[in-house]
């Protein structure tokens, strides 16, 4: 029961569920409008874990009875619980994903809390690169590319957030046949300036997962 399985973005679409679910018990007065949306929320925790063994089900079919502001708290106490943590890396290996980059710069590995991250990543202020580290298909991916900030809000394309976002450009490995020794393409997308916030926020990995491919494939 207790194992942990919960990945850092799933915890996120639970817990926004779950809010969701607290918030209407407490505006929605209608005893059948009210019954309505906690079945959909019982039903969208089960499309967030489809593959949760039946003991986990039946904590999760709980959210559709909870009432007070204790219960909701110990449900997603119980969720937490269950966070399984980001694939441990070390200094080196990241390292290893940038040949290219002499002296870099990695983050304080220590300071990073495991359960709450989806995707690793950090900025070098001197040269204004963003780096971003994901366990793609069971291999660790390495992206490199130029963030630069906008200077105004907008929606980041991995959290689906407003906030203080940068449009991140990375050139892709990939080289069509034939292509010219001086060919190359770049993608880009707005993402949050901040990696913690992202990974705060974040409730889906598809998006982040077709982004990499199109840069690595």
């Amino acid at each position: 029961m207790n194992h942990p399985f919960i990945r850092n973005h799933q915890f996120n679409a639970m817990r926004k569920i779950t809010q969701q679910l607290q918030l209407a018990t407490q505006s929605v007065s209608d005893p059948r409008v009210l019954a309505s949306v906690r079945d959909h929320a019982q039903a969208q925790l089960a499309e967030v874990l489809p593959g949760a063994a039946d003991v986990q089900k039946a904590h999760l079919e709980r959210v559709a009875g909870l009432r007070t502001a204790e219960e909701f708290e110990e449900f997603l106490r119980t969720i937490e619980s269950w966070r399984r943590p980001f694939p441990s890396v070390t200094e080196a290996q990241l390292k290893k994903l940038f040949p290219k980059v002499k002296k870099l710069k990695v983050p304080d590995l220590e300071a990073v809390d495991p359960h709450r991250v989806t995707y690793l990543s950090w900025t070098d202020i001197a040269s204004g690169k963003m780096f971003l580290v994901y366990p793609l298909d069971g291999q660790w991916v390495g992206i490199e590319g130029r963030c630069t900030p906008v200077g105004r809000q907008g929606v980041c394309f991995l959290c689906n957030k407003g906030g203080e976002v940068g449009l991140f450009t990375a050139i892709t490995k990939s080289r069509p046949a034939g292509a010219s020794p001086d060919y190359y393409k770049a993608i880009g997308n707005y993402m949050c300036l901040h990696g913690d916030v992202c990974n705060k926020n974040i409730t889906d990995v598809k998006v982040l997962e077709q982004f990499l491919h199109e840069l690595v494939d």
